[in-house]
């Protein structure tokens, strides 16, 4: 598993670096305006109207699919499959239907601050971009068939025909169109599915028309999912009540939230994404086995894992919030109001991101073991805390209050379901956890001081972006020998097993 996470880590950063220049572009030909503000509206429709639907069917496909491989064999299995993506089309089909004859009204939902212009402008983007729900839907299904058949790395890469066409699209709307850049979000969304085809074929799946919605194992697998369809579902309204409330506070409010998190992202899709893509069904087989000692062990590796990795990135984040934002986007039409605002949501989104990052690890646990109840219920009441911290705080903060609001909702989140798990399945390493985040923190806390000072001090000398980038790496070194010092378990299993494959490969010379 631990090879797989590293070779997922080594795509995930290539494409998120890739994603990122995406941004960029975005950033310089429009910054945050009414332009960004409603294609990114028109991109987060379709997301959201589909994005708990195909979420929840990957959730419950890739279980569903492990017990009746192992039940009845995979011909059985695939023959599933093939239905489920039949009738997920016929959904599509519903709600983009839906999605054309109300779009106007939809997009006042997600972004009750639109007017005029950039109403008019949103409600043509969404128009076009509706149509890439088939292709959103058809790949949720396929990316758990090969991630269940140990195909990893080809749903890792699908952000890279993605990215290359939406900043190809970006570019060509600037000297066009402007509704291309809508044109090439569908298209790049499209490309992903066609490059997972030839591999899909190879893992033996064979497309048929068939469509029985009465199927026993569509039937279980509805059932299954429900409650995880109302607990995504939860996330998605945090999502349209942070949209809706920036665009009432701010002309590209939208978009610096969207910067902002597109930076806390590339964190957790490097690192907490890539434990869990090779996490989950692992301890899906696992709970299929009754093997609880195995997921017990799993999920505890993974817990402390994320912890190695995003407590200090978290700590960086909040003390380099300005001097990254600034690095990252400030060129172009990307101005110094931009720079503030995508700044302080950068600051109070990097604060939730441990708590992320856990959250969708124990969740897994959860859904692996078929209980998907106790997730939903510890998302409402994070979902209702969220809504009430987004009133009060953007009130009074502004945008930094929204994001804001996410990190503590995602945190205590993160606590609910912790102790809902320990209930279920009994310890799982707790106080292991708790020794190993206690060091965690004092070596990021250490880190931190000094890579602030080393900026301070550098930055009256030199360029304020070298001047981060050395205060950065200095602070990665800072860490790294912290951590040793303190004995932090994972780093000693961590340069163990390194010594033992270094004398391996000596021995074999």
């Amino acid at each position: 598993m631990k090879k797989t996470a590293i070779l997922l880590m080594i795509l995930t950063i290539i494409s998120k670096i890739f994603g990122f220049f995406r941004e960029i572009t975005l950033s310089y030909f429009y910054g945050a305006s009414n332009i960004s503000d409603a294609y990114l509206i028109s991109l987060s429709i379709p997301t959201v109207i589909l994005g708990f639907i195909g979420t929840a069917i990957t959730t419950g496909y890739i279980p569903m699919y492990s017990k009746i491989e192992q039940d009845s064999g995979t011909k059985e299995a695939n023959k599933y499959t093939n239905n489920l993506v039949n009738i997920l089309l016929v959904i599509c089909t519903v709600i983009i239907a839906l999605g054309l004859i109300f779009t106007e009204q939809i997009v006042k939902v997600f972004a009750s601050g639109f007017e005029g212009e950039t109403l008019a402008l949103a409600v043509r983007f969404t128009k076009i971009s509706l149509l890439g729900i088939y292709f959103t839907g058809i790949i949720s299904i396929f990316t758990g068939f090969l991630q269940l058949k140990n195909n990893f790395a080809i749903p890792a890469m699908i952000g890279f025909p993605l990215n290359t066409f939406i900043i190809l699209s970006i570019f060509l709307s600037s000297r066009t169109d402007i509704l291309v850049l809508s044109i090439g979000s569908v298209i790049a969304t499209a490309s992903q599915f066609v490059l997972m085809v030839p591999f899909i074929h190879k893992k033996g799946y064979r497309h048929s028309f068939v469509l029985n919605i009465r199927d026993k194992n569509i039937v279980k697998m509805v059932q299954i999912v429900l409650p995880a369809i109302i607990g995504i579902s939860v996330s998605e309204i945090n999502i349209l009540v942070d949209r809706t409330l920036a665009s009432r506070i701010a002309e590209g409010g939208i978009s610096a939230l969207n910067y902002a998190n597109r930076l806390t992202g590339f964190v957790q899709g490097i690192f907490v994404v890539s434990i869990l893509t090779t996490l989950y069904p692992v301890i899906s087989r696992m709970a299929a086995e009754n093997n609880i000692e195995g997921l017990k062990k799993s999920v505890s590796e993974a817990i402390s894992s994320i912890n190695l990795l995003v407590i200090p990135i978290t700590f960086g984040a909040m003390i380099f919030s300005g001097p990254v934002v600034k690095l990252v986007y400030g060129r172009g039409a990307f101005d110094a109001q931009a720079i503030s605002m995508t700044s302080v949501a950068l600051f109070f989104y990097s604060m939730g991101m441990i708590g992320i990052g856990l959250r969708d690890v124990i969740s897994r646990a959860f859904y692996s073991l078929q209980d998907t109840k106790t997730p939903v219920i510890n998302a409402a009441i994070s979902m209702f805390m969220n809504i009430v911290l987004n009133l009060i705080l953007s009130y009074f903060m502004g945008i930094g209050g929204l994001a804001l609001a996410t990190s503590i909702s995602a945190i205590f989140c993160t606590g609910l379901l912790f102790i809902s798990l320990r209930k279920k399945i009994g310890q799982f390493g707790a106080r292991g956890i708790i020794i190993s985040s206690a060091k965690i923190l004092a070596a990021s806390i250490v880190m931190s001081i000094i890579a602030w000072l080393c900026y301070w001090v550098l930055s009256n000398n030199i360029r304020a972006n070298l001047s981060l980038i050395i205060s950065i790496a200095v602070g990665a070194m800072v860490y790294f020998v912290m951590i040793i010092l303190l004995r932090v378990k994972e780093v000693d299993i961590l340069i163990s097993a390194l010594k033992k494959k270094i004398g391996k490969s000596a021995g074999e010379h």
